[in-house]
């Protein structure tokens, strides 16, 4: 779902100097898989620290400094956002309630809320 919302963002994974010719080379990388699995990890630490985000600050400011380093765009969150919402209703069907939608977009919301700090953060002697 990604990548049909922003064809855009193929170009940013990368593995091993390698481009992907098309998104599904790109789905089917061992690499991409194993960032795919990086993702869920930040979501699981998210949804097991719901009560007190806050522990979680400093690691996804350093991840967003990371993601920026590498050319992610902040308002690319948003489509991965977009995606992970779209993931979650086809998985949990009726279930995916709009109170749980709701739910989720804010848990995303605070996730990428932290990781923005990493973009407004200059290093330091800056």
């Amino acid at each position: 779902r990604l990548f049909d919302l922003d064809p855009d963002l193929l170009p940013l994974f990368q593995y091993n100097c390698k481009q992907f010719a098309s998104p599904q080379e790109c789905l089917s990388a061992p690499e991409f898989l194993d960032h795919i699995r990086k993702v869920m990890l930040v979501i699981d630490a998210a949804v097991s620290h719901l009560e007190d985000l806050s522990c979680l600050e400093e690691y996804l400011c350093n991840l967003g400094k990371k993601h920026q380093a590498v050319g992610v765009k902040v308002e690319s969150f948003s489509t991965v956002g977009e995606s992970l919402l779209y993931m979650l209703e086809k998985c949990l069907g009726t279930a995916f309630s709009p109170d749980v939608r709701e739910a989720w977009s804010k848990l995303y919301g605070a996730v990428v809320k932290a990781m923005r700090r990493g973009w407004e953060t200059l290093p330091e002697g800056d």
